[in-house]
């Protein structure tokens, strides 16, 4: 089994003069659910090398021992510092593709065309995506075969609108994740804020918040089981 994981390149949060990037745990609880299952890993992201760290997801209140056991893992760091370029990648190579969220990928996976195309050809060629947190915000611009949005009419999940007002970046974000999937005629549902939820529907599979990443993974792999 090989699985890619798609990272954010985007570091900078809106015009707050703050840092942004991946969240932390959402790149490792699902990396350790597929390596202990015996997955081979890949690292992506639209610029190749060091993908940028959210620096708040590595505060002491959000590290989780999955996070520590990432950062103390001198081949996970290594893989971490040298992602390979989106652009080189091709659905053809892999079982399925995980995307990890934090808020860069609102900035640049949302529009990325490659990031757009690698997620359509995934599902044409009937392979499961899983996508947590911000990321299912990277499915804003993709398309069905019938040029519909692909999430219309879809049960998805993503970061609630309740939790961007909790973390103080309504106003900061280019787009609501909630009210987007809404938009483009998801069915949106959540459950209370940082609790872990999962929604899956057909080949989609989306985790709504940084705890829901672990779960998110774990659906993934028994869809891959089948």
């Amino acid at each position: 089994m090989k699985v890619l994981m798609v990272l954010t390149s985007h570091d900078r949060l809106g015009d707050t003069g703050r840092k942004t990037g991946f969240w932390l745990e959402e790149l490792a609880a699902p990396y350790y659910a597929f390596k202990d299952a015996g997955a081979e890993i890949v690292l992506a992201s639209p610029n190749g090398g060091q993908p940028p760290l959210d620096p708040k997801s590595n505060e002491p209140a959000f590290q989780t021992g999955e996070t520590r056991r990432f950062e103390a893992d001198a081949g996970a760091m290594a893989q971490l510092s040298a992602t390979v370029r989106l652009d080189s990648v091709a659905q053809a190579d892999y079982d399925t593709v995980f995307y990890p969220g934090g808020h860069g990928p609102l900035w640049d996976l949302a529009e990325d065309r490659h990031s757009i195309a690698l997620i359509a050809a995934f599902l044409a060629a009937g392979k499961p995506i899983a996508l947590v947190c911000h990321a299912p915000g990277a499915l804003r611009h993709v398309k069905t075969p019938a040029g519909r949005p692909l999430v219309e009419g879809k049960h998805v999940t993503g970061f609630s609108n309740s939790e961007e007002a909790g973390v103080e970046l309504t106003e900061v974000v280019p787009f609501l994740v909630e009210d987007e999937l809404r938009a483009l005629g998801g069915h949106y549902t959540k459950v209370e804020d940082w609790a872990p939820y999962v929604v899956s529907d057909g080949l989609l599979i989306t985790g709504q918040n940084p705890a829901s990443s672990a779960a998110t993974a774990a659906r993934l792999l028994e869809q891959l089981a089948g």
